[in-house]
Formats: structure tokens, sequence, C-alpha cells
């Protein structure tokens, strides 16, 4: 047989695998490391089972998904006061995936994506989210390379973090060198010049402990009207922030594309926005210059990715959201360390009493692992003793006023 009738075979034979469900086939050739590959890339794998873990008391949710190769993917589909029912939407999606081939992520994430008729939002996102890293970290793994060698490769070496603690003393002796508050007090829809005095406080404490040294991000949780926004901002701008983080409400975004164009100071947004769909809105009304995708909550790795390209094309910058668990939060700087368009990522936890080697922050940047997948190990027996069904709860805020009902 000559190797023009070889070549057109392999491609009908391609074509009817994918036709029959996506095939692994041979595309791993240019990722693989034979000594820290956990399979051979010929090795079927299929998914076994899909285990969620929440973690008492806190935002997270974490997923093991685990296949007939001994392999295990960590994910993280968390949203934040609904815990068990993002957990019964990963169960369903389970129906799905249980039985298939994990090292196909994009192709699952269009699957299940696309076949529900009812499409995105908090919960099927951030459930589909968890699923997605966790496949990523399959692949990783099957191939012996770190998850960002399937991105693309570095863009750099190391990832600057900020702190969300306002504690700048205790921040700076771990090593952060950026930070990020809110200001103090919750407001109603108009408030007095003393409230908003007040309420500036916080950042002038922060700037004081810190000098011009440390960046401040200030986040208004996106709870203040237009009016109540302009006169916070006005009231900061002397402070010098590094960013304003949600000033107004996220869906409003006519009126923040406005707010943006009357201030110096970058507006960023983006934690409670869904998909490519959601932020192609906010980049085609120039309504931020930082976006803050939740890797748990925006579509995963494979979304993250692709809402970093459109924001390049926008030069916008990325500034990863990440209030919940240590999983999340590495599999999104998996991402930004194959981006070019990377700014800051925000970091809750070093991961002491989740994982076996916490990270150190030296000069405001840590450092990925070199290792397979993610990267990172759980520490089981800490995790065991942090399982449990007690959610995390927003507080509920009234006026002590009038009693109406307040955003917190």
């Amino acid at each position: 047989m000559s190797n023009q009738q070889l070549t057109r075979r392999r491609m009908l034979n391609t074509m009817l695998a994918g036709a029959a469900g996506l095939s692994y086939l041979d595309s791993q050739a240019n990722a693989f490391n034979e000594s820290k590959a956990a399979v051979d890339p010929k090795d079927n794998i299929k998914i076994t089972r899909l285990e969620t873990i929440p973690i008492n008391r806190t935002r997270a949710v974490f997923l093991k998904v685990h296949t007939d190769a001994g392999i295990v993917g960590l994910g993280e589909p968390s949203l934040e006061g609904w815990a068990p029912t993002v957990q019964a939407a990963v169960a369903e999606m389970g129906d799905y995936l249980i039985g298939k081939d994990p090292r196909c992520p994009v192709h699952h994430w269009q699957a299940i994506y696309r076949h529900a008729f009812y499409r995105g939002g908090p919960v099927l996102t951030s459930a589909l989210s968890g699923i997605d890293m966790a496949l990523w970290d399959i692949k990783a793994k099957a191939l012996g390379v770190p998850l960002y060698e399937l991105l693309g490769g570095p863009t750099r070496d190391r990832i600057r973090v900020y702190s969300g603690s306002s504690n700048v003393t205790q921040g700076m002796q771990q090593g952060f060198q950026a930070f990020k508050t809110g200001p103090s007090g919750t407001a109603r829809n108009m408030d007095s010049p003393a409230w908003v005095d007040n309420a500036v406080s916080t950042v002038a404490r922060m700037r004081e402990q810190g000098g011009r040294e440390i960046d401040i991000g200030i986040d208004f949780h996106g709870k203040y009207n237009v009016a109540m926004a302009q006169k916070l901002i006005k009231a900061l701008e002397p402070y010098d922030p590094m960013f304003i983080e949600e000033p107004i409400p996220a869906q409003n975004v006519d009126e923040m594309a406005e707010l943006a164009k009357k201030t110096h100071i970058p507006i960023a947004t983006g934690e409670r926005i869904f998909t490519k769909w959601g932020f192609r809105e906010i980049l085609e009304k120039k309504a931020a210059t930082l976006l803050q995708p939740d890797i748990t909550h925006c579509g995963g790795v494979t979304e993250m990715k692709i809402i970093a390209g459109m924001a390049e094309a926008y030069y916008v910058g990325i500034m990863p959201h990440s209030k919940e668990g240590i999983i999340g939060t590495t599999a999104s700087m998996h991402v930004m360390a194959s981006i070019p368009n990377f700014v800051i990522h925000e970091f809750a936890t070093l991961g002491e009493g989740y994982i076996k080697e916490p990270y150190q922050v030296t000069n405001g940047y840590v450092f990925l692992s070199k290792k397979p997948g993610l990267g990172i190990e759980l520490d089981e027996d800490a995790i065991e003793e942090r399982k449990g069904d007690r959610d995390y709860n927003f507080p509920q805020l009234y006026d002590p006023y009038d009693g109406s009902v307040l955003d917190w």
C-alpha cells in the first residue's frame, strides 16, 4: 500500500472515530513525558466515578473524578451558599461522563453545555467548571506534564498574587505586596458625607501602613447604585487604588461603562459573569479594563483560556477572582501561567490544611509546581476532618433604620 493510501486511511479512521464519540487517538505526541506519565497515551481510560467533597463552613466544594487507570482528577465546582445544589448538578452531569475517556475536556465541555436546553447560569456553569478542571488534571497527569504545558506552555515563571485581607502588616510578613479590601460599612441607596468618610477610612489606614510600595484593590461587591459608587470612587482617588472591583451590580454593564469613563482608576469585574458569552458584552462596551473570571464559576480551564484570549484582543488584563478553595486557585494559576495579559491573582488561602505542600509567597509571587497535572496533592487526613454539610452562607443584612434588605 502506498504512503498516500495509508494517509487517506488514517484520515478516514480518524473521522470515523470522531463521529463515534471523539476517541483519544494520538493527539498527545507533542506533550508527553514518558518518565512521569501515568499511562501510555495509547492506553484506554474510562471515568468510573465523580466524588464531591463539601468543605465544612467554607465556600469550597472539591471534586475527584476517578478513572479505571487509577488517575484521579481534582476539580472545584464551588458555588458559595449553594453547595448541595451544585453537588446535585455534578452528579447529574456524571450520568453523561461515566464510561467516557476523560482526556477530551473541550469536547466534554461542549457536550455537557450544549446538550442542555437550559444553559449557563451560576449552578450549571459552576458544576461544569469543576468537572472541566478535573478532566484537564487527568489529561496532564496521564501525559506526565504540568497543566500549563497543555495550554501553550509558560509565558512566565511565577504568578503575582494579592491577599484578600486588609491586614497589611500581617500580609507583608507573609510575603504579600498587594491587598484587597472593601469600603467599611454597608450603604443605603444614598448616604451621608460622614458615611463616605468612614467607608474610606480602611483604605486610608492601609495606605498609611504599607506606604506607596504596596498595591490596594477595593471591592464594592456590586452593592452600590451609580450615585453612591461615584461618590466613593471620587473619595478614594487620592489613595491611588490599583483597581475598583464591581462598583455597581455586574449586570448593569452600560452604567459600568459610563463609570469607567469618569475615573482614572481601573474598573474590574467578572466574578459573577459566566462563559465567554457573558464577558463579550463587557469587552464590547468597554465596561472594564480588568476582567476577573473565577475559574470555579466561569466555565473552568477551557473557558478561562478563551476569555483571556478575547480580553487580549481588547487590550484588557486578566486578574482572576478566587475566594473559594485551593484547587480552583491552582487551576486558575496554571491558565495565568500560559497567557500574556495576566496582571495579578487573588489568593485567599496558601493551602494549609488542604494540600500536602502549601504555597509560599515570596516578594508578592508564588511559583507553580512542575509536577504533572495541577501539581498539588490533597492532605487526605486533613480533608477528612474538614468534610461536612455546613455550607457557607453570606450575611443577611437589613437597614437598621427601616428594616429593608441590604446587599452584602
